[in-house]
């Protein structure tokens, strides 16, 4: 029999170190955390803030995060879900939505920063961003070549906040939805260190393709989409089909078109910037509504079952007083019941 080397024997499994959970999961890449959350020793435990970009199969999340010893502390957040109380109900994760959500994080977190603050003191007043869409990148040239920022600081002791682009493990691809979150935010107010070789280009000078500011705001303002729509509907009259109608229903339902889906998406830019603060849903149970001539609660009908079928309630959580009842009681059941043995010998 060959001389077989043992690889893996028991001097190797004691000085194995399992990597950590979320490493092996698959969820992490902490080669890319690490960078982005160690800050310099001389900066007084000041944290690094990240823009957190991530993409549900139905919605766009943005957070403004940091990092502490123990865990990661969420200091701003906006979702895709929040638009349709500004007036944007479909179409929740792409291209135009992605950067409604970065800019309304950049707004709700500089107006959160900036409560109880004057005008002169103020990161939202002081950093309003671009009030009008127009895709071009404003480029600091009093900054170092080597790190461009792209937020001129306005006033030496309010400077502007800044935070560093979290992609988690999501490919960087060229005219990814991520980038258009980071457009959102850094219109919004943010500094946010970036270029434009990420976002998306649609103009090809010659062999390589080159950015172009009117291509980028046509994205950002459903064009991709406006155009695609505009070929379903000629495809519709010359083949006489209904694809529109059935790609596109829940377009049709909100009444938004070709014709006025930029539109919308300009309202909705503005509607945010009026009012970015979070609107806390208000519980069920202090919600009425009229039915039948008389006010009743949405969960009349089921806490009547619950009357009439204890069994299905659930278990609430017991207090510590509670708790320890249920431990009395038991003992002095078994008390008893050691005590009648007793008797009976």
């Amino acid at each position: 029999m060959p001389f077989v080397k043992v690889q893996k024997n028991k001097a190797y499994f004691k000085r194995f170190q399992v990597k950590y959970r979320r490493r092996r999961a698959g969820k992490t890449d902490y080669f890319a955390r690490k960078r982005l959350i160690v800050q310099h020793k001389a900066k007084y435990n000041t944290p690094k803030y990240r823009l957190v970009v991530r993409f549900t199969n139905r919605y766009c999340i943005c957070q403004i995060i940091y990092s502490q010893i123990d865990c990661d502390k969420v200091l701003a957040s906006a979702y895709s879900s929040e638009l349709p109380r500004y007036g944007m109900s479909v179409g929740l994760k792409n291209y135009a939505a992605a950067y409604c959500t970065g800019l309304l994080v950049a707004r709700r977190l500089l107006h959160k920063l900036s409560q109880g603050a004057d005008d002169d003191s103020s990161l939202s007043a002081l950093y309003p961003g671009v009030d009008a869409v127009t895709g071009e990148i404003v480029v600091n040239e009093d900054a170092d070549p080597k790190r461009k920022f792209f937020v001129e600081t306005v006033n030496d002791d309010v400077r502007p906040f800044r935070a560093y682009l979290d992609v988690g493990l999501a490919p960087t691809t060229s005219g990814s939805r991520i980038f258009s979150a980071l457009k959102g935010a850094v219109d919004g107010g943010l500094d946010i260190p970036h270029n434009e070789k990420r976002f998306y280009m649609d103009e090809d000078d010659g062999e390589n393709k080159i950015y172009s500011a009117e291509s980028m705001r046509e994205r950002i303002l459903g064009g991709g989409v406006s155009a695609y729509m505009e070929a379903i509907q000629e495809q519709d009259e010359e083949e006489g089909t209904d694809t529109f109608q059935k790609q596109f229903a829940s377009y049709v339902k909100a009444g938004l078109g070709p014709e006025n889906l930029e539109d919308t998406y300009l309202k909705v830019h503005q509607a945010i910037r009026a009012d970015p603060a979070p609107k806390h849903a208000q519980c069920n149970k202090d919600r009425e509504y009229e039915a039948d001539g008389k006010t009743k609660k949405p969960n009349a009908k089921r806490a009547a079952s619950l009357k009439q079928f204890p069994k299905q309630r659930s278990n609430m959580k017991r207090s510590n007083a509670q708790r320890k009842d249920t431990v009395r009681q038991k003992k002095e059941a078994a008390i008893r019941k050691f005590m009648r043995e007793n008797e009976d010998e």
